[in-house]
């Protein structure tokens, strides 16, 4: 995953991703376009993913806290 993706928030990554799948979705990229903009899409989507499981762990982590209360 390039540093670039990594610096992306996920409203940013998710939108990226949307965009690419609307460009392969369009079917005008050459073979070596769309293999290019499938890997960068499976970055992306990898990346999203992340973000997803730490928000998630960060809501476990306070629903855990307010249950100790």
């Amino acid at each position: 995953m390039t540093d670039e993706i990594k610096q992306l928030d996920y409203e940013a990554a998710f939108q990226q991703l949307e965009d690419l799948v609307a460009q392969l979705e369009g079917g005008e990229r050459s073979l070596a376009e769309s293999v290019a903009l499938y890997e960068r899409g499976r970055q992306l989507s990898a990346h999203c993913q992340s973000l997803l499981e730490a928000a998630q762990l960060r809501i476990r982590q306070v629903d855990d806290t307010a249950l100790s209360d």
